[in-house]
């Protein structure tokens, strides 16, 4: 269990390594940034959903790790207060791409609820000690994201 007293740097430290990582994304196509999951450890993946007003492909870059079929992820807004804007477009339209080191795979996103939000935070908790000291610096439950496969179509 975390102490309270994990260290984040500055909110726009986070929110600028995030950019980056995308831009690195987009400039080298997809050859670097994205990682699989290591023994222990978070994988990187580039998450696209439809904008829930505009109706465009938005992208952002989320850490995962694999529970079965599924990619799990969660929706911290940098360890912001609010719900991160990818969030609340799969709300809006649960169908999303996602593109793994190992190649795209088409999803449905839903948040986990109950014994298996538990057990998945349980499993962030194992990579990322201070994941509840994080949590309450947003001051909100965060959302256990299950990126779920779909067949295409």
């Amino acid at each position: 269990m975390a102490s309270g007293s994990a260290r984040l740097p500055p909110r726009w430290v986070v929110v600028s390594f995030w950019h980056a990582h995308r831009g690195v994304l987009r400039l080298t196509g997809g050859r670097f940034g994205l990682w699989r999951p290591k023994p222990n450890g978070w994988g990187a993946a580039r998450l696209t959903v439809t904008g829930r007003r505009s109706g465009q492909d938005r992208h952002v870059v989320v850490g995962y790790f694999e529970d079965g079929p599924n990619l799990v992820t969660m929706a911290m807004n940098g360890w912001g207060a609010g719900e991160p804007a990818w969030w609340l477009n799969l709300q809006a339209n649960p169908h999303a791409t996602v593109r793994t080191k190992d190649g795209v795979r088409l999803v449905t996103g839903r948040a986990a609820t109950g014994p298996e939000r538990e057990r998945l935070w349980a499993r962030w908790q194992e990579i990322d000690g201070d994941l509840d000291a994080f949590e309450a610096r947003r001051g909100q439950e965060t959302a256990v994201v299950v990126l779920e496969p779909r067949a295409a179509g």
